[in-house]
């Protein structure tokens, strides 16, 4: 369980060192909000690559609530693990935004500012995090070898194609709203997203399931 805890963790630090580090050196760089878009997808795209590639045979490269939730009600992981999980991605979300803020010399401790509230945003994160665990289970079920492509692929496309850029995960949401760089997003709207996210999470399993039942 310790080792599963730990890869989880460093997991979802490195997404987050990806994500929030990319973007604070995309804007550093250029002023056009599109290619500081692009690059901060491919970053984190390549990074999501990585660490589910290296961690997925330790822990299963959740790296989400969200999908651990999903595995949860598949009854493919217990309760208590499961519940490990949730904490240390939260907690490994935090320290990956401070060693961002550390690797730009920023503050480390920031709160966002970043709005990013409205029901087209929330139609967005439940269309991102349906995507994401139907590319997940859909390359469980036909190419297990080719999940860490596919999510990767896909959470670069989703940045693009859906109005929250999206995160499709509460841990990256909760904090992404401790860093007021580019790919921040306000606490007081955080949780909007999160509640979107889980419940889209528990929907998607359940349909996934009866599209991929034998």
């Amino acid at each position: 369980m310790i080792t599963k805890l730990t890869a989880e963790a460093l997991g979802t630090a490195l997404l987050l060192i990806s994500v929030v580090g990319s973007g604070i050196m995309a804007q550093s760089l250029t002023s056009d909000i599109a290619l500081a878009l692009l690059a901060n997808a491919v970053a984190t795209g390549c990074m999501l690559y990585v660490i589910i590639t290296c961690l997925g045979p330790v822990s299963g490269a959740h790296f989400n609530p969200a999908v651990t939730v999903a595995f949860l009600i598949r009854g493919e992981i217990a309760a208590p693990l499961a519940l490990g999980f949730v904490a240390v991605q939260i907690a490994g979300g935090l320290v990956g935004v401070w060693i961002a803020h550390a690797m730009f010399d920023l503050p480390l401790l920031q709160i966002s500012t970043t709005a990013r509230s409205g029901a087209n945003l929330w139609v967005s994160e439940a269309v991102a995090t349906f995507g994401l665990l139907f590319v997940i289970f859909g390359g469980l079920r036909s190419r297990p070898d080719a999940v860490p492509m596919l999510v990767a692929i896909y959470i670069t496309g989703a940045y693009w194609f859906t109005s929250s850029t999206s995160f499709a995960n509460p841990a990256v949401t909760i904090a992404r709203g401790f860093s007021d760089t580019f790919a921040g997003i306000d606490p007081t709207h955080a949780p909007a997203f999160i509640i979107v996210q889980i419940a889209t999470a528990v929907i998607a399993t359940f349909a996934l399931w009866q599209l991929y039942r034998d």
